[in-house]
């Protein structure tokens, strides 16, 4: 039972330290000693807060015995990516070069979960500086719960392991292009990249500045509803972070499809590195969303062809930017396959740029331009369920490797590219047992609608949460 307890939702764990069903400090307790047990194998976590979450659940306790006014996650665990600072904890982007960086501030998204009354239970692992294709990893080999010999996406990584596996209540996590999505959809939870400029940035070690968001990762989408509720809006420490209200997105949450127009991006159905299980439960998904009641339509998206390449242009290319110094004074101190891709985007001509530049105004153009027929559109969000880490591709890639890799990316850069807000959904399983993810996207500011759909369609499916096969 007290497993089961670790499985409950935010709200629920809520209600219950509230009501003094469950203490505090029983939850803090009950998470760690799941980190002892677990996360040997899956290293999830670079740093564990024990005695400090210990002590703040001590404190959440005292407020509820006092009657004190409690926020909406007062004292629930969460755990946090390590690419956010975090006050007086180690902050290593996941970089051997931060190992020993301790922040004097937390980051705005994390002093609001503190604001609200989570409990900082950790930092979670990532690669390297937040990039596919470090070898070796600093902080231990991050494993996939559904079986360890898999991989667990990235570069939220940790976040994704940790919600699925039960290590934390929930989890905060940052997506360039798809890096909340992508570990989302291999661990079989849900994650939410907001439109750029929801969140604000401020406190979060950059990987490319115009692409860069916080987002919840959670088992449930009324959970990743409400903690976006909680980090949402202007903070006057990021310029760029928007000055409009936040909605109840949970007040929209009313289980029903109806009405909704749904559009299915017909490129990546028709995608030849398109895992056919994939593409099965896709289209099931697509057949839920019209059996509830909404229209569903193909849409033709030309440019997502050649998405994941622009993407990956420009991301690197921000992100040799971000670790120029450190990549001159000390090239060594990068992983290897973090380096290269950041010595290629540095070799990237300034006419190619532009044009890169250039065709990444025209997928955005694309895609809002769909939203004048959509309410929201659907795709998979990762073309295959996690690879077995053992088939990594190696330093020379052949030109099949690249051709996956980029089609990767063009499940989930191409909503980065162009701003707008997107989520992962579980979409049940694979026939060996891993995770697939459905993704939705919504119109500029559109979380509302993105989130009323994804809750719709998680209750078609009477979706309950899943819990990997752990020992």
């Amino acid at each position: 039972m007290r497993d089961d307890l670790a499985f409950g939702t935010v709200a629920t764990l809520a209600t219950h330290i509230r009501e003094r069903k469950v203490s505090s400090v029983e939850l803090v307790q009950l998470y760690l000693d799941r980190i002892a047990r677990f996360d040997e194998r899956l290293h999830a976590y670079v740093t564990v807060c024990g005695e400090a979450a210990l002590a703040e659940a001590r404190s959440a306790d005292n407020s509820v015995k006092s009657r004190d006014r409690l926020g909406p996650l007062h004292g629930v665990p969460i755990a946090v990516k390590d690419q956010f600072l975090t006050k007086g904890v180690r902050t290593t982007n996941g970089m051997r070069a931060l190992a020993d960086f301790v922040p004097t501030e937390d980051a705005t998204a994390v002093a609001r979960l503190r604001g609200a009354g989570a409990i900082l239970l950790g930092k979670l692992n990532m690669p390297e500086a937040g990039l596919l294709g470090t070898r070796d990893w600093p902080f231990g080999q991050p494993r996939n719960p559904w079986n360890t010999e898999h991989d667990a996406g990235a570069s939220s990584t940790g976040p994704g392991i940790a919600v699925a596996a039960g290590l934390c209540a929930a989890a905060l996590g940052e997506d360039t292009g798809g890096s909340i999505r992508n570990p989302a959809s291999y661990n079989g939870i849900v994650g939410v990249r907001p439109s750029w400029g929801r969140v604000s940035r401020h406190g979060i070690i950059p990987l490319n500045w115009s692409l860069d968001t916080a987002g919840p990762m959670t088992r449930t989408v009324a959970e990743s509803a409400l903690l976006m509720r909680v980090i949402a809006g202007h903070d006057p420490s990021d310029p760029f972070s928007a000055q409009l209200p936040v909605p109840d997105y949970n007040a929209m949450l009313d289980g029903s499809a109806k009405g909704l127009r749904v559009g299915v991006i017909r490129e990546l159905m028709e995608s030849t590195f398109l895992d056919p299980e994939v593409r099965d439960a896709t289209r099931a998904a697509a057949a839920a969303f019209a059996q509830s009641g909404a229209q569903v339509d193909d849409v033709s998206l030309p440019l997502f062809r050649i998405a994941g390449v622009i993407f990956a242009a420009v991301a690197d290319s921000g992100a040799a930017l971000e670790h120029r110094r450190l990549r001159l004074e000390d090239p060594d101190s990068f992983d290897s396959g973090p380096r290269r891709r950041m010595i290629a985007a540095s070799l990237l001509p300034n006419a190619l740029a532009l044009r890169v530049e250039q065709a990444r105004v025209l997928i955005r153009d694309q895609i809002r331009g769909a939203f004048e027929r959509f309410d929201v559109l659907l795709c998979p969000t990762a073309p295959a369920t996690a690879a077995r880490l053992d088939a990594a591709p190696k330093l020379t890639w052949t030109r099949d490797d690249l051709m996956r890799f980029w089609e990767r990316g063009s499940h989930t850069g191409p909503f980065s590219l162009a701003a707008v807000p997107a989520i992962s959904i579980p979409n049940g399983l694979s026939r060996s047992g891993l995770p697939i993810g459905v993704q939705l996207a919504a119109r500029p500011f559109g979380e509302t609608m993105l989130f009323r759909a994804a809750h719709a369609f998680e209750t078609s499916r009477n979706a309950t949460v899943v819990r990997p096969p752990l020992v």
